[in-house]
């Protein structure tokens, strides 16, 4: 089995990035605003002191971020163990190198997710390399990160993120011809609070679906590819998602589901969905 050590976050070895580099709306997720670049009022060193308590005190939105490892990569390399704290004058130049580290790590994610057994080994060759680039990127200087063309390297990674997922979604939608209640368009789609449960919704393209609230109870996402979909408060009890692709752990950690959710082998189970 794959170690996907490198691409979870470690909040002992961060400096409370997230924390302070990102900004909050107050809404629903958030209690309160707070502009990019300012500590969290609850933030004490560099560690949440209502971190067993979040969605109580108002701050659910925090409970679904994971930098993927950004955080500790960042602080133990790129800076080599100095803190925005211990440089005052550079925390501006800290926090963006963290966005940008944020981003590099989820298409070192989703690079991990899309070698697989049962592709074309040019492609797998591909995919490697691209992730073996994407990874010297993550160990670069603070400088160089910076002038990252981040966009233009996220191109190349989703061009070969679709070759496959047009590959496994073919694949797997052939088991579910003649399935009925499959939504007609899904890519991008707005199906927030549809009513989805029982379906056969393998091989769909759900990359950017809004799919807020929806009810996905016993649905099969075999072989549908999720990037981007918005799964916050989507009832994935009894759903089976394991042959999903690209899913992350943000994602997951924002629906409802418990222990008849099937998940991906590199998905942990969030500690707060019922056993």
């Amino acid at each position: 089995m794959l170690d996907w050590t490198d691409l979870r976050a470690d909040c002992g070895r961060c400096s409370g990035l997230c924390c302070v580099a990102l900004p909050f709306a107050a809404s629903a997720d958030f209690a309160i605003d707070k502009p990019a670049g300012r500590p969290c009022p609850h933030l004490n060193g560099f560690a949440c002191e209502i971190h067993a308590e979040l969605p109580e005190r108002g701050f659910g939105g925090c409970t679904v971020f994971d930098c993927l490892g950004a955080g500790q990569q960042v602080t133990q390399h790129t800076y080599g163990g100095s803190t925005w704290r211990d440089r005052p004058d550079q925390a501006g130049q800290i926090f963006a190198v963290f966005t940008i580290m944020r981003q590099l790590q989820e298409l070192r994610w989703h690079l991990r997710q899309a070698d697989r057994s049962d592709q074309p080994a040019a492609l797998r060759e591909r995919i490697r390399a691209l992730a073996d680039q994407t990874k010297e990127l993550t160990e670069q200087r603070p400088e160089d990160l910076l002038h990252t063309d981040v966009n233009g390297h996220r191109a190349a990674v989703d061009e070969v993120l679709s070759r496959v997922s047009g590959r496994v979604r073919s694949a797997a939608s052939r088991f579910a011809i003649g399935a009925t209640g499959r939504p007609r368009v899904t890519r991008r789609a707005d199906l927030a609070g549809a009513r989805l449960a029982g379906i056969d919704l393998r091989g769909c393209d759900l990359r950017g679906a809004l799919l807020l609230g929806a009810d996905l109870r016993d649905s099969d996402l075999g072989g549908a590819d999720l990037i981007g979909a918005d799964l916050r408060g989507a009832d994935l009890r009894g759903a089976d998602l394991s042959g999903a692709l690209y899913l992350t752990e943000p994602q997951v950690a924002g629906a409802r589901g418990d222990s008849t959710t099937r998940l991906p082998a590199e998905i942990r189970r969030p500690d707060r969905w019922p056993r």
